[in-house]
């Protein structure tokens, strides 16, 4: 009986190490499936018996997988213990500084491609890495000498990112026969890669060699129907031979894809601006200015500047935005009022209101609709000259209705959003939801939802108060359901934070990350806070959202807490009734 037992302790203490080695060397497998070797690097991560090295190789594993799936802060907190087990791995060091420089820490980032190469000189990626830094910058030459340091360590089909970046480098700086060199020398490193043809109907396009330039963006939408850039690209070879209405199909289809795309409505700001539809251009370029994501690419940073540039440059030259009245216009599906006060009234104000509730796919929403019509009316009895009530906007209305109004606001001193219905963080985005999209995935909020930033252009033509209320913290609907590619911790529930520019105030019925309540009576607890306490003479707007948030925090008892960010400017104080 003694032998049996001690016999098999023994089969188990020879047969957990021998588990531990295979979990080892299949999450080492290059040719391993990539399920089955995240399951082995997980196992070994979390396995006692497997130390050193090879548990720093599996959280490697895991880390860069989360760095595809843009968990930054995921991969961030277990590529530092990859790094606790072998401190100078260069490839770690590599992959945490790449999870930095996505985040927006180029700094960090940075240091950690250099001590990467203080431990392997010879290392290509880093050297890319760091010339994606200071091309992101605008520092094209040191981006130019990254970039071919990276070329001549590397080898064979590796340096083609390379060297689609040296012609993206030296198009910028319009060195367009040398970034035409580096694209021939990459292409057949890849034929049925996409880059380097759209990057060069880029070039070509700025070269004038218009039949070259569409042959290329052709291939890539031929290959890739479904990528907007490429159709953007397009659209700019089409509007620079003067074929409009095909330039303006391909920016649409662009903008159908990725709604949020800043390259796309720049160049239909331009052709707007050729059209002379000058307020067609104005909503674009306003659109093109907000700042969807902390990190731009260059490109999109030198776009979003034209856009900003621009759109100061068309309302200066119109003295009708500063004394034109705005007549009312209505989106489809929504109602609008007549005008409350009359056009010469001295502080001219305006409203969208919106509430989704008759969501397609996933259950309904019966009180937004309700809390809508209830702001609604509110702003109406306060005088407001505009008010229109848009319920139950599929994707495209929503997009039509904030373009309308974006149009209205730059005409007005104030102007203000409320939003009711489902809203939530994606990738680092936050999304208001149209009762049209589905999700069957995360990344399509990029295409079906609509960015919290581009409600926050639509009331950036304001002279004074430009103000957005979110009542859009409800748990996902989608979320039993959704793929999830981005695997990012408030997907679940919930708005994320932001940093709005001076002389915006963006309020959220609830705390980002937390939900909001429904409550037991018709209406919202923040929109019966709100419709109550908005009505009371000489409150300050930025304190009337400090009683707001106390009275939603007393009637939830304590489990909702509404939440301001931003700040209006300081010396000026705002009253909805200003007396008695």
């Amino acid at each position: 009986m003694l032998r049996a037992f001690f016999l098999s302790i023994g089969l188990v203490a020879v047969a957990m190490p021998a588990l531990a080695a295979t979990d080892v060397e299949t999450c080492r497998d290059n040719q391993a499936e990539a399920a089955a070797r995240l399951i082995a690097c997980k196992a070994a991560s979390a396995d006692d018996n497997v130390t050193g090295k090879p548990k720093s190789f599996a959280n490697w594993y895991i880390g860069d997988t989360l760095l595809k799936k843009r968990d930054y802060d995921g991969a961030l907190a277990v590529l530092n213990k990859a790094l606790e087990l072998d401190p100078n791995n260069a490839t770690v060091l590599n992959t945490r500084g790449l999870a930095y420089s996505n985040k927006g820490d180029e700094e960090r980032a940075l240091a950690d491609y250099d001590l990467a190469l203080q431990g392997r000189p010879n290392f290509p990626a880093p050297y890319n890495n760091r010339g994606l830094i200071f091309l992101r910058r605008g520092e094209l030459q040191r981006a130019y000498d990254e970039f071919n340091i990276a070329l001549s360590l590397n080898r064979g089909a590796n340096r083609y990112t390379n060297l689609l970046n040296l012609g993206r480098v030296q198009t910028l700086r319009k060195q367009y026969e040398s970034a035409l060199a580096y694209f021939a020398e990459g292409k057949p490193l890849n034929p049925e890669g996409w880059q380097i043809p759209g990057y060069r109907c880029i070039t070509y396009t700025e070269m004038g060699r218009l039949d070259e330039a569409l042959a290329d963006c052709n291939e890539v939408i031929a290959k890739y129907p479904k990528f907007s850039g490429p159709l953007a690209w397009r659209a700019g070879v089409y509007r620079a031979k003067g074929n409009l209405d095909a330039a303006l199909n391909d920016y649409n289809d662009a903008l159908k894809l990725s709604p949020n795309y800043v390259i796309a409505y720049v160049g239909r700001g331009q052709l707007h601006e050729q059209r002379k539809d000058l307020a067609a251009a104005r909503a674009d370029y306003r659109s093109a200015g907000a700042a969807l994501t902390k990190v731009d690419e260059y490109e999109t940073t030198l776009a979003r500047r034209f856009a900003r540039e621009r759109l100061a440059a068309l309302i200066a030259a119109d003295p009708s935005l500063r004394s034109q009245t705005t007549g009312p216009v209505a989106p489809p599906g929504g109602k609008l009022t007549s005008p409350a006060v009359p056009a010469a009234s001295v502080t001219r104000k305006v409203a969208l209101i919106v509430g989704n509730g008759a969501y397609r796919s996933v259950p309904k929403l019966d009180n937004p609709p309700r809390d809508a019509r209830l702001i609604a009316d509110t702003l109406r009895g306060l005088g407001f000259e505009t008010v229109t009530l848009a319920s139950d906007l599929a994707r495209d209305q929503f997009f039509t209705a904030l373009r309308d109004f974006g149009r209205n606001a730059e005409k007005a001193d104030w102007a203000v959003v409320y939003y009711a219905g489902h809203g939530m963080e994606i990738g680092g985005i936050n999304y208001l939801i149209p009762t049209d999209a589905r999700l069957a995935a995360d990344r399509d909020a990029e295409s079906q939802a609509v960015a919290l930033e581009q409600v926050i252009a639509a009331v950036s033509g304001a002279r004074k108060l430009k103000l957005v209320m979110l009542d859009a913290c409800r748990d996902n609907p989608f979320e039993k359901n959704m793929q999830h590619s981005i695997a990012l911790k408030l997907v679940s529930k919930g708005l994320s934070n932001i940093e709005p520019e001076a002389g915006f105030m963006v309020v959220y019925a609830a705390k980002h990350g937390e939900t909001a309540l429904d409550g037991d009576a018709l209406n919202s607890p923040f929109a019966i806070a709100l419709a109550r306490e908005i009505k009371v003479p000489k409150v300050e707007v930025r304190r009337l959202f400090d009683i707001v948030r106390d009275d939603v925090w007393k009637a939830t008892n304590r489990q909702q807490q509404p939440f301001t960010y931003g700040s209006l400017p300081g010396r000026e104080d705002f009253f909805f009734v200003a007396e008695k």
